[in-house]
């Protein structure tokens, strides 16, 4: 699995180089800013972009945003954030269209490397991997009592292929059904799980955070 690593302090981007490596992937770029963070991941087309939040130029969130950018230009291409604290506003965005090769963990993860290492091949074979602190920041409350034990069979797997990202149209076309069932479907699981409608989108992102937690849980 190929990877580009984004760290602008070199020794933490030495050290996580080195453990990749040793871990079996292959580094196939390295940037210390946002946009280098970029032109890395275009002219290598990497399995998994690695991205600390906090780079040049402003210090700030220029590593999430151009995680944003990478997922909208490149959205083949799996994207790992680390950070040292939840930026819930990008950290939903991030998740908003389709969670499919999305990770989002808190640094201190890093330490655990076979934690670590599932969440790259995970992400890089489309999958999602959001630590427990992000999901419980997200929802703003703990996962326990979410509702899901109360969705049907078909209702779950509609849950699952929203995980993945798929839109209503594509749902329809995998379980062989109408993009009306499909709607239904989808009204019942924002009703069981208590999301209001006051924002349509932020719903389907916490349905899905929802059934992630369940899933990591399990």
């Amino acid at each position: 699995m190929r990877l580009v690593i984004a760290e602008d302090s070199l020794l933490l981007r030495e050290g996580l180089v080195r453990l990749v490596r040793e871990a079996g992937f292959e580094v196939v770029g390295e940037a210390g800013d946002a946009e280098d963070l970029v032109r890395k991941v275009a002219a290598h087309k990497p399995d998994v972009a690695v991205v600390d939040v906090r780079m040049p130029p402003t210090n700030t969130d220029d590593g999430l945003r151009a995680a944003l950018e990478i997922r909208r230009r490149m959205p083949d291409i799996g994207v790992l954030v680390l950070s040292e604290f939840v930026e819930q506003g990008y950290a939903h965005e991030l998740l908003m269209n389709n969670a499919a090769g999305v990770g989002y963990l808190l640094k201190q993860r890093v330490t655990e490397l076979e934690r670590f290492v599932d969440a790259l091949r995970r992400v890089g074979e489309g999958g999602s991997v959001l630590d427990p602190e992000v999901v419980t920041q997200l929802l703003g409350r703990r996962s326990e009592g979410t509702g899901l034990a109360e969705l049907t069979e078909r209702e779950r797997e509609t849950l699952a292929l929203m995980a993945e990202g798929r839109s209503n149209r594509g749902i329809a076309e995998d379980l062989v059904v109408t993009g009306r069932t499909v709607e239904t479907h989808v009204h019942n699981i924002f009703g069981k799980l208590g999301l209001e409608p006051e924002a349509r989108d932020h719903r389907r992102v916490n349905a899905v955070l929802r059934y992630l937690t369940e899933r990591e849980a399990g």
